[in-house]
């Protein structure tokens, strides 16, 4: 199937990356290539856009769709825990601005096959990179109940997530569960029937459990935000539009610290520590998706887009 992406928040990324046509930007999700076409197109020939993305079908066709635009741009496949050693390979030392759009991508939601939907019955895999060996399906089918139940609660906020986890327990002593439907129907009894009636989609909250604990998206996500504030350039801004409360959060504090590094106790008179401030969330709350947006594209309506601007 064609790799189909609509980028969320286009407008509001492109005024907050604040593009100078000379300027080096770096594109930590490059997808379906969406938000990089745009970029690349307000760049010249004195300026550059590297791309990074760990699903190979991403990497084609970015590659693809940049070409046609201009040859400033450089398509590697990479996860964006890795960028700085990407940037140190291609001899570049500083960037003038960095986007990541976080989470699954529609292409990836949208094939079936890739495991990641709960509304269609594929095999248990949600790899955003498939040369990982680890898939869904060993999490569901080789973790202990309490690893299960860890993952579901906290990458979840799922509140059936002990019930849910000794259901994946108990079934697989009979038989492995290999597909999305049979892991649909195990969550589905695991729930009174009130909370079915009252919440959405019984299965999202733990799918999107296992995909995080899956591709370590949390991890990569806390091991990247220092290092890429320290590779802006001054006046460079670093833009990350998050889908929930696990991402927000952490993108948060770490702009927060950034913002306001110092460690002193809070009654002495002045900082004695020397860590000092890299930037400022500006603005300081998230950017939303307007009422437009959220109509036209409903996987819009959990958008975050916050932004920090290096002094």
């Amino acid at each position: 199937m064609e790799f189909h992406h609509v980028p969320i928040l286009l407008d509001s990324v492109l005024e907050h990356l604040n593009i100078r046509p000379d300027g080096v930007y770096l594109d930590g999700t490059v997808g379906g290539a969406g938000h990089s076409s745009e970029i690349l197109k307000r760049i010249s020939d004195r300026g550059r856009l590297i791309c990074l993305d760990q699903d190979s079908t991403a990497v084609e066709t970015a590659r693809q769709r940049l070409s046609a635009i201009s040859d400033r741009a450089t398509v590697i496949k990479s996860n964006f825990v890795n960028f700085a050693s990407v940037l140190d390979d291609l001899g570049i030392d500083q960037v003038d601005g960095i986007l990541l759009d976080l989470g699954v991508s529609s292409y990836q939601l949208d094939n079936g096959e890739r495991g990641f939907s709960y509304r269609t019955d594929a095999p248990l895999d949600m790899r955003m990179d498939q040369s990982n060996p680890e898939t869904a399906r060993d999490i569901v089918n080789n973790y202990s109940e309490a690893d299960l139940t860890r993952i579901l609660r906290d990458y979840g906020e799922e509140p059936f997530a002990r019930q849910i986890a000794a259901n994946i327990c108990r079934r697989r002593q009979e038989a492995e569960i290999s597909t999305t439907f049979e892991l649909n129907e195990l969550i589905r009894s695991s729930i009174p029937a009130r909370a079915r009636r009252n919440g959405g989609h019984p299965s999202k909250q733990t799918f999107q459990a296992i995909r995080i604990a899956l591709n370590r998206e949390l991890q990569v996500l806390e091991d990247s935000m220092d290092q890429m504030i320290a590779r802006l350039s001054s006046g460079g801004r670093l833009c990350i539009i998050t889908f929930h409360s696990l991402e927000d959060r952490i993108v948060k504090q770490a702009m927060r610290k950034a913002e306001n590094p110092c460690i002193c106790p809070p009654d002495f008179p002045v900082c004695v520590c020397g860590r000092v401030s890299q930037g400022r969330a500006n603005p300081r709350k998230p950017i939303l998706p307007d009422a437009k947006e959220q109509e036209e594209n409903p996987r819009s309506k959990s958008a975050k887009l916050r932004v920090f601007e290096k002094k």
